[in-house]
């Protein structure tokens, strides 16, 4: 059940909506901390507080959206509340039915992300991704026009493009057409097909993918290949539906959507001529963008895991050595998901038994660089004691990433303690916002309030 909190001191404003959105039949269930395991709550709170942002850094952690509501008036400005982690910030003017439409919207997204049909194609519950894919399904599933998927190379922009045929209301087929392998001079017969005899080779009349797609969905990997010579043909057939074959002089008809990816940054192709503003315009009309694996370092595990048992065909999880863990973590994936699978697949290929995945499993590629006696202090580190420290932590082995993560929880915990525990202080002192602080706070702590080490946190991750 949604789940909500009164930051208002029980204001009158906010008993009469409490009392409103009950008599309308908005079951919500009275709490004193943000989540609980509901996908969606409401916050009530009269101005931009510090108890605001620590609640919204809660329900953020504890993957909840949340619609945050202001005294009558609008004296809470959204944009501020919207940029800390909500999801909705309104002024209460009674507006029940629009709440209520609200909260069953981010109920039936959320029952779509954790269906089978996106769990089969797509895995991961880090927050960049969930909030990717909550994007896509909105896209997909509530809207009709076309969708843009954008993403490094590897981010799993094909697999979200089935994904969001899958979850639409579409009734004919997914067809893909993948701009980097066919031959400029026949894009056009690959997209519209072609007559019998009209050009060298072309035998007998081909359909194409526009026919294909029809009722369906018509999916342009890597759409920015796209030879400008055609851009005007596609942008016809997606705003009428009508094309030509070549050869042809018939107007043919074709109903589909349009979903589009690519790894270039399309807005600067335009301003460069070598892509059409009006297509782009046109196929952008919803963008979704495929978050890297190094911005959701909480699912390489379960995401390995998954490759392991693709390659193995066992349906249980193995069993990962803390050790190899920990270089998973650590490893940079320039090809994202795809390296991560390539990965897997070589370890794979060595593990032997029944056992835990050793570190004897990795390729010896892929293994870490042998660490070394740390330098005495006040030599290879020049005396310098942060440097020795950054030093120490290099010879055991810790990759850059880490190093720098770590070098900020403890900053953090240093300036949370030099305040005396005042979020707002420690935020000042290191330049940060107190939400940054919070969220740090909140990843250290974990779900339960117990705190977290970071071995307890790979653990953790690896059990999702």
């Amino acid at each position: 059940m949604p789940w909500l909190i009164d930051l208002t001191g029980q204001q009158l404003w906010a008993r009469e909506a409490i009392a409103a959105l009950s008599a309308g039949g908005v079951a919500l269930a009275e709490s004193d901390a943000a989540g609980g395991g509901s996908s969606a709550g409401i916050i009530f709170s009269a101005s931009d507080s510090q108890d605001l942002r620590a609640a919204l850094g809660a329900a953020e952690y504890g993957r909840s959206r949340v619609m945050v509501i202001g005294p009558p008036g609008g004296k809470l400005k959204p944009w501020p509340v919207l940029d800390a982690g909500a999801a909705e910030c309104i002024a209460w003017q009674g507006q029940v039915p629009a709440v209520s439409a609200w909260m069953q919207r981010i109920q039936d997204v959320e029952a779509v992300l954790d269906s089978v049909a996106v769990r089969e194609k797509l895995t991961g519950n880090s927050p960049a991704f969930r909030s990717a894919l909550r994007d896509l399904v909105v896209a997909a599933r509530f809207g009709h026009g076309p969708i843009l998927i954008q993403g490094e190379t590897g981010t799993g922009k094909e697999l979200a493009a089935r994904v969001a045929h899958a979850v639409s209301h579409q009734r004919g087929n997914l067809v893909t057409v993948d701009c980097t392998t066919i031959v400029p001079t026949l894009m056009g017969s690959e997209l519209f097909g072609h007559e019998r005899g009209a050009f060298t080779g072309a035998v007998s009349v081909r359909t194409g993918a526009c026919s294909g797609a029809d009722q369906g969905s018509l999916f342009l990997d890597e759409v920015g290949e796209l030879p400008l010579d055609l851009q005007p043909e596609l942008l016809r057939v997606v705003q009428e539906g009508t094309y030509k074959r070549v050869g042809g002089d018939k107007w043919l008809h074709s109903k589909f959507r349009l979903i589009c990816a690519t790894n270039r940054d399309l807005k600067g192709e335009v301003a460069a001529g070598s892509f059409r503003a009006d297509l782009y315009h046109r196929i952008a009309a919803s963008m979704v963008t495929m978050p890297p694996l190094r911005e959701r370092v909480e699912d390489i595990l379960s995401l390995f895991a998954r490759f392991c048992r693709e390659v193995s065909g066992s349906p249980a999880d193995p069993d990962v050595d803390s050790s190899v863990q920990d270089v998973l973590l650590r490893r940079a994936y320039p090809g994202n998901l795809r390296d991560l699978r390539q990965l897997a697949f070589r370890i794979a290929a060595r593990h032997v038994g029944p056992g835990a995945i050793t570190p004897g499993d990795l390729p010896r590629e892929d293994r870490p660089v042998s660490t070394h006696p740390a330098p005495a202090a006040g030599t290879a580190a020049g005396g310098d004691p942060f440097r020795a420290a950054v030093a120490s932590a290099v010879d055991r082995g810790l990759g850059l990433r880490e190093i720098k993560e770590r070098a900020a929880e403890a900053a953090v915990e240093v300036a949370v303690e030099r305040s005396g525990g005042n979020v707002h202080s420690a935020a000042a002192m290191l330049g940060l916002t107190d939400r940054a602080i919070q969220q740090r706070q909140a990843r250290k702590t974990g779900p339960d309030g117990a705190c977290q080490t970071p071995e307890d946190s790979s653990s953790a991750t690896s059990r999702q």
